[in-house]
């Protein structure tokens, strides 16, 4: 069980389903990611979490689907600590 989230760091109601709504994706796979996702994790998703989110949601669904196979890590910009954070929470473990 995860600790409870600071109130000062939960993203509103409104703005978790504006989130929903902008990770909606062309390729199937990453529908089933994101999901998997929210389903985990909604309740403890943090504000420095969206930004990670919404960074990873804005690159092409090719690419978000190779950072979520492990086939590429991110780079640049995009290698942040939140963003590395949603990949650690959103990338299957092997059993």
């Amino acid at each position: 069980m995860t600790a409870p989230v600071p109130a000062d760091l939960m993203p509103d109601p409104d703005t978790l389903r504006r989130l929903r709504w902008r990770c909606r994706r062309g390729l199937l796979e990453n529908d089933i990611f994101i999901d998997r996702f929210f389903e985990q994790h909604e309740a403890s998703l943090t504000t420095p979490l969206v930004q990670g989110l919404l960074q990873l949601m804005d690159l092409s669904d090719n690419d978000l689907l190779d950072l979520l196979l492990a086939r590429k890590e991110p780079e640049g910009e995009l290698a942040s600590p939140e963003v590395l954070q949603v990949l650690s929470l959103m990338r299957v473990k092997p059993a």
